[in-house]
């Protein structure tokens, strides 16, 4: 069996003050998952029984604290975005040149944006990819109305204005 670390004051001191800060359940019941260790001198079994969680979970808990902190106790480190190409910021940057094409054109062709962005990571992304990334930073797809070839405008408004009201 391998020894268990012990608790500095400074770490001790950390989980007193994140016991009273604490503002989530989630993150409350770390820090006593932490604090039952370091107090009373339990072991995982012990304290998952009083917690009513599973044994794994504290021995997780345990090891991020000492990895990363007391940060743990009020951001829960599962979620986000774990398979992505570029971070916000770099796309917000790779955005930038086609922001100042459709300010001035008044539109943008997604064919366009998508063969910049395989350019740019240098693979191929499916077409909702770039879909999706236009909508995280506010963009939205509009298309013009259609139109038929043939249509005559100027026959379209005498029609409109002979044409009877019901």
């Amino acid at each position: 069996m391998r020894p268990r670390i012990e608790f500095s004051e400074a770490q001790q001191a950390e989980v007193e003050k994140s016991l009273h800060n604490t503002t989530t359940k989630e993150g409350y019941q770390r820090v006593q998952a932490v604090w039952l260790r370091i107090k009373l001198g339990l072991h995982a079994a012990e304290i998952a029984q009083i917690l009513g969680i599973h044994e794994a979970s504290v021995w997780r808990i345990h090891s991020r604290y000492f990895k990363y902190g007391a940060k743990i106790f009020d951001e829960g480190l599962s979620g986000g975005r774990w398979h992505e190409n570029l971070s916000l910021d770099e796309e917000a940057a790779f955005l930038k040149p086609y922001s100042k094409q459709a300010e001035s054109s008044g539109m943008i062709v997604v064919t366009e944006v998508a063969n910049g962005y395989e350019k740019l990571i240098g693979r191929g992304v499916p077409k909702s990819t770039v879909y999706r990334l236009l909508d995280r930073h506010g963009w939205r797809k509009i298309a013009p109305r259609p139109s038929h070839p043939k249509a005559d405008p100027d026959a379209q408004d005498a029609f409109k204005k002979t044409s009877a009201k019901s």
